[in-house]
């Protein structure tokens, strides 16, 4: 799907859909806060988000809502069945029903089910936008750590985020090669230049994504000890930090040592709260990214 997070976070409504309850709106506040509801598999994503929005959308209301059996129930290997998939649907409309003014969901591995729903508000998966501010810091061609800590997680995210990588670079060498088209249709000098740079576009699929298990991390995300989390999760980029432009981390449980991880190794790190909260801000009020 084209467009950045906060283009697609303006999903086509489903004339189907019986419409939001709206009753915490009313004429007499005008300027309520946006509700934002807040999809999470596990308690330990809820705060990660909750903070993302106090950080880069703090006008908005954070409505958790929780079912904590989600990510048990997923499978090791391969997609959702479609029980789950209708499982988190079904939280889908409730946010809808309950007046969600944007939705979002937390868990990497129920992402794709954004694919499959039709909402009158904005709503978005976990990581799209942190996927392109990712991607955006290493021009689009540079090396990509993928930090999780389970491997289920990682091996979801690193192909998500490889298949986004081909897409942006796919993308990028369309708009390239037409506008060398059209350069030298126009009779332009620079256009004996063009297609040089068509040529790297087009050779490449996009950036070096690789990806990194911390294992220890998932305790320490789950206890909230952050100095944990930060060793745990610095220690296993370590060995493959040479040459890295950015270290994308792969579940919101992470997101709480996003900062000190950067300082700690040197190299930005983005989380996928903030970055989501970010393009709910763009989305229902316009301000930029």
């Amino acid at each position: 799907m084209s467009g950045t997070a906060a283009d697609r976070a303006h999903a086509p409504a489903d004339p189907t859909r019986a419409p939001a309850d709206n009753a915490h709106a009313s004429a007499d506040d005008p300027v309520r806060a946006p509700r934002i509801a807040l999809i999470s598999a596990t308690p330990t994503a809820m705060a990660p988000a909750v903070a993302g929005l106090a950080e880069e959308f703090p006008a908005a209301e954070p409505w958790s809502l929780l079912d904590d059996r989600l990510l048990a129930d997923a499978p090791q290997d391969g997609p959702l069945p479609p029980a789950l998939v209708d499982r988190m649907r079904r939280l889908i409309g409730h946010a809808l029903a309950g007046g969600a003014d944007g939705v979002l969901l937390t868990c990497s591995l129920y992402g794709s089910v954004t694919e499959t729903v039709d909402t009158p508000v904005p709503l978005l998966a976990p990581d799209t936008a942190a996927f392109e501010r990712a991607l955006a810091l290493s021009s689009g061609t540079g090396r990509v750590l993928v930090l999780a800590s389970f491997e289920t997680a990682m091996r979801d995210s690193v192909a998500r985020f490889s298949a986004a990588s081909a897409a942006s670079a796919a993308s990028e060498a369309s708009a390239a090669s037409a506008a060398s088209v059209a350069a030298a249709s126009a009779g332009v000098g620079s256009a004996v230049a063009a297609p040089a740079a068509v040529g790297s576009a087009a050779s490449g699929s996009g950036a070096e994504v690789v990806g990194v298990v911390a294992p220890d991390a998932f305790d320490a995300a789950r206890e909230g000890n952050l100095p944990a989390l930060r060793d745990a999760l610095r220690d296993a980029c370590l060995p493959h930090l040479t040459g890295a432009d950015v270290v994308l981390l792969a579940q919101y449980s992470l997101a709480p040592a996003a900062a000190s991880l950067s300082t700690a190794l040197g190299v930005p790190v983005v989380s996928g709260p903030q970055a989501a909260a970010a393009a709910l801000r763009s989305a229902l009020t316009g301000s930029p990214l």
